[in-house]
This record gives structure tokens, sequence and C-alpha cells, in this order.
């Protein structure tokens, strides 16, 4: 019998670091030409940032953010084996690893039989040692759910949503980091995770694409020379669209046999991407405009919130949160915020909610 269940956490790269690199994505745009020479002078940092950063470089607060985060994940991952879903569809963005200059669909669905990813290896997971202490080639195996996949593809096309899908990704043997640090991430502490997994990519950098290169690239750069700086690309899918999408992906799934968890996997404002910050801090206030949204399922500001907002908070990423509070909002869903948690040194804010499934 069909019955769905909403979460919506993070991928955060760094929490798989070790703790003494936690905050190395500040330390490494301190000296980023990117950046605006103003903003480098400490005695223009708010405070809160200077108290977090304390006499350690952070360390001290990078174990409280870990320790933070991974209790989350715990907790999430009981909501996930409470429900015990047939298989679990994440919301995640490309960040030009399996979409790249050839294609860049605004959403895509992987109609996977199974997928195998080595996070240590390469990309932003594999950029500092990593926590647990595994092997670069660690590799780890998931089962996909490709009837599952191909029936939520089926589905939307039925309902007017052309998306796009495959049964194979493109340019990444495995799983964008989204994808992958998801599902690393719900079994921090190794016991497994045998639910099968139908990632549904959604085009979050759009406009930024090129120029970041779904990171910070476009701040290592010197300005000048960075013609993708001031030739954007065609921009994502509006928080409007993203919701459409969702709703009718819970139309489709309530037709369903399966039991289904829709997971959001994104942090929100990125301080990387957050010009009105100077690059270095998250945009606490756009934030918490929308988490107080959140809490009140006011779906409207979600809905009505423009594209080009979003991106001026860093909160390009928050593309995925407006799939699922799309669905979320169809099936008349209300969330349980289990965590908000806040920093100014560590990239980007936090979320950990969840929507309970029918009774």
């Amino acid at each position: 019998m069909a019955s769905i269940l909403g979460i919506g956490l993070t991928h955060y790269p760094p929490l798989a670091w070790q703790d003494a690199h936690m905050a190395d994505i500040l330390k490494l745009l301190l000296d980023a030409p990117g950046v605006p020479a103003s903003f480098k002078d400490r005695s223009r940092w708010p405070a809160e940032m200077l108290v977090e950063l304390g006499g350690d470089g952070g360390l001290s607060a990078a174990a409280a953010h870990r320790a933070a985060l991974v209790a989350e994940f715990r907790r999430m991952r009981e909501r996930l084996d409470e429900f015990r879903p047939d298989f679990v569809v994440v919301f995640g963005d490309d960040q030009y690893e399996n979409f790249r200059e050839d294609l860049v669909p605004p959403f895509c669905v992987l109609a996977l039989d199974e997928t195998e990813i080595r996070p240590f290896a390469s990309g932003a997971t594999a950029m500092r040692p990593n926590v647990w202490g595994e092997p670069r080639e660690q590799a780890f195996r998931y089962p996909g759910h490709r009837a599952g996949a191909k029936a939520l593809a089926r589905g939307l096309l039925e309902r007017g949503i052309d998306l796009p899908y495959a049964y194979r990704t493109l340019h990444d043997d495995g799983l964008a980091h989204a994808f992958a640090n998801t599902l690393l991430y719900l079994d921090y502490d190794r016991r497994g995770f045998p639910y099968p997994v139908v990632p549904f990519q959604v085009n979050c950098y759009g406009s930024t694409l090129l120029a970041t290169r779904g990171g910070f690239g476009h701040l290592l750069r010197a300005r000048a020379a960075d013609s993708t700086a001031v030739d954007p690309d065609p921009p994502g899918p509006a928080p409007w669209r993203c919701m459409e999408v969702g709703a009718a992906i819970a139309d489709t799934l309530r037709d369903s046999p399966w039991r289904v968890a829709l997971i959001a996997s994104s942090s929100w404002s990125h301080a990387f991407l957050t010009p009105r910050t100077g690059y270095l801090w998250p945009d606490h206030a756009s934030d918490r405009r929308l988490l107080a949204a959140l809490r009140a399922a006011d779906y409207r500001t979600w809905r009505q919130t423009p594209l080009g907002e979003l991106e001026a908070a860093g909160e390009h990423e928050l593309l995925n949160w407006c799939v699922l509070l799309g669905a979320m909002q169809r099936l008349g869903r209300r969330a349980r915020v289990e965590a908000w948690i806040e920093t100014w040194i560590f990239n980007s804010n936090k979320c950990f909610a969840w929507f309970p499934p029918e009774p």
C-alpha cells in the first residue's frame, strides 16, 4: 500500500573530513582573488564569527558542529528504519559532476539497477582525509530501484512534466556527491544502507554552473579572466516549478503500490555563493525567513520566492527542498523541524526536518 515519508537534510562535504579540516573552505577563500579585500579584514567580521573561530582556528567548534550533525543523521536514519521504505528518492544537485557542457537538464531521474561509489577517490568529499579513516579506493554499493524510477518518470510525463531520465550515469561513474554523501551520512556508523536508491537530479546551479563548476571555482580565478562570470548560463528551474514537480511526484507515488521516502539533500545558504557576505559566511537573514515559513507550513512563501532571490542569498541548493515541499504540500503534510544548526565559519547552515507519513 502506498505510503510516503518526507525528510530534509544536508550533504555537507566537510562532515566527511576530519575536524582539523572542517573550516578549510573559509581558510581557502581568505586567499581567493575573487573574495573582496574588505571582507578579508577580520576586524570587520561579525562578533559571532570570531567567537566560533576561537583561538584554535575553529577546531573546537568543528567537534561541536560534527556532534550536532551526526546526532541528526542518526535520528533521520531511525525515521527511515521505522518506516522501512521500498525505496528512497533523493533530490540532489549535480555540481558539474554527471552533467556538464554536453547536457544540463533541469531535472533527471536515474533508473539504475545498482550503483557503486568511491567517494574518497575524487571530488569534493575527497579533498581532505576522511573522518572514518577509510582508504581512498573504498567502494560502496547500493541497490537501485529501476521499476520505481521508471514509474516515477512515466507518472510525471503523463502529468505534463517533461522529465528526462537515464539508465546510466554520463560523466561520473558513480553518483554526484549530493547523493553519495547523503547515503554515507545516513550510514555514518557503517551498519549498511539496505534501501534501494532512486537519484533525482535538480539543476540547482543554473546560471552559475560553468562559472562555479558547482563550487567556488569562480572565486579562485581572477574575475577579469573569467568570461563565464559575465556570460551566465541559462537558469535552473524556479522554486514554483520545483514545487509543481514535487506535487506531480506525490500524485504519482500516491497511486503506486510502494512505501517511498522522499529525501531533499542540501545545506541552506552557502557562503561561497553569497556575494553580500563577501563569500565568507552564510546569509542568515534569508535562511531564517525560509525557516520560519517551513515551521509554519507557509508553502506560499517558498513558492513565491524568486529564483534570483535564492541565488543572491547563496541558497541555490534549496531547489532540492522545493521539490520535497511541493510533494508535502500536495499531501497536506507539515514539517517537524528537528534541528536548525547555524554557523559562521563552516560555510552553510543546516536544517533537519521530517514529514511523518499518514497514520
